[in-house]
């Protein structure tokens, strides 16, 4: 791994003080490219523009995916991962979907390990903060040719995520618009599944809502993901949720939840939900909570769900009778170093480079 650091840190406490999500980059960022059939050597460099040519084939045909993850801090300074094998695993599934090249274990776990290291002053102590990060891999190779590219960068960036969302969203459940169907790329974290959703999204904002509800593309009869988010539902005492498959992403934060749930004694239903059975349940007053869960969000309940026309309003329980705020706090207590591990899912980011 080649190393060249920057000069002269651009890290001052006050970007702990920024409400933006994203864009407080740090120091460093890690680079290799594929060429021939191979991976260069990994390099950890000063984070800054790179140049790619207009023609670069991630512009044109869409060969571009990414992952999120966090860095974590405890009060002994010290800094851990969550779930990066997950994360790994993921990214390559998304790779080979978009028909691009395996990232090296090495790369992914390693490489990312030594990036936070360098710059793990920019990893902050306070609860509902981390560092973020950002694998990304996308085409590079100069041509406007309808086929996969032959050059490839994969890299990885870092910035300070306050919190993502700072009150409860509201959700329209989509029954036009469609995130993605069966034999697609809904489960790969690809580009083009993002910037597709934003029209639909700004559609929902017309009219008073946050985020949307994404249903089945067949018959927009069952719900699968809200937002940039996995999205469980609470009928009476009982979770629901959706099973991953090729249309829905599988999200870390989602299993991580579901096993909390299940270890903690709640009531878990791992099904096709219904559009129809949440109404229902509106209804009768059994709808109790509807919540999204993902690495940045972690977990955000909503206060109001929109059923066609209907503007349907949540009850605001008390965050010791919110399932998903319980569930929450349980992750984030893991997350950051508050309570024993006993799932393995923190990594230490061990102190391998110079001050």
């Amino acid at each position: 791994m080649i190393i060249e650091k920057i000069a002269e840190s651009r890290f001052d406490n006050s970007v702990f003080d920024s409400t933006v999500f994203g864009k407080d980059f740090s120091d460093h960022m890690l680079i290799a490219e594929y060429e021939n059939g191979k991976w260069s050597e990994m390099k950890i460099v000063p984070y800054g523009p790179i140049s790619v040519t207009p023609a670069a084939m991630s512009f044109h045909y869409g060969q571009a995916i990414f992952e999120g993850m966090k860095a974590f801090k405890n009060e002994e300074d010290e800094v851990f991962l969550f779930r990066p094998d997950k994360n790994l695993e993921r990214f390559n599934k998304s790779a080979e979907r978009l028909n691009m090249p395996q990232v090296p274990d090495e790369f992914f776990m390693e490489g990312i390990q030594a990036l936070i290291d360098i710059d793990r002053q920019w990893v902050p102590k306070k609860q509902n903060t981390s560092l973020y990060i950002r694998p990304t891999m996308f085409a590079t190779e100069e041509a406007v040719s309808a086929r996969s590219s032959e050059k490839f960068i994969f890299a990885v960036l870092t910035a300070y995520a306050p919190a993502y969302y700072t009150k409860p969203l509201s959700v329209k459940i989509a029954d036009y618009y469609s995130r993605s169907a069966s034999g697609g790329v809904g489960f790969a974290k690809c580009a083009g599944n993002y910037a597709a959703s934003f029209y639909p999204t700004e559609k929902a904002k017309e009219e008073g809502y946050d985020q949307v509800i994404w249903t089945d593309s067949n018959e927009h009869k069952f719900i699968e993901e809200a937002g940039t988010m996995n999205v469980m539902v609470r009928i009476g005492n009982t979770i629901l949720t959706a099973p991953t498959s090729e249309r829905i992403l599988n999200g870390v934060t989602r299993d991580s939840v579901l096993t909390l749930a299940k270890d903690n004694g709640y009531d878990v239903e791992i099904r096709p939900v219904t559009v129809q059975e949440m109404y229902d349940a509106y209804q009768k007053g059994e709808l109790k909570e509807v919540f999204g869960c993902g690495t940045a969000v972690v977990i955000n309940v909503y206060d109001a769900v929109g059923f066609g026309e209907e503007r349907a309003s949540l009850p605001k329980l008390a965050d010791e009778d919110s399932f998903g705020l319980q569930l929450k706090k349980k992750l984030n207590d893991i997350q950051y170093g508050l309570v024993e591990d006993p799932y393995g899912w923190r990594i230490k980011v061990e102190e391998l480079q110079e001050a």
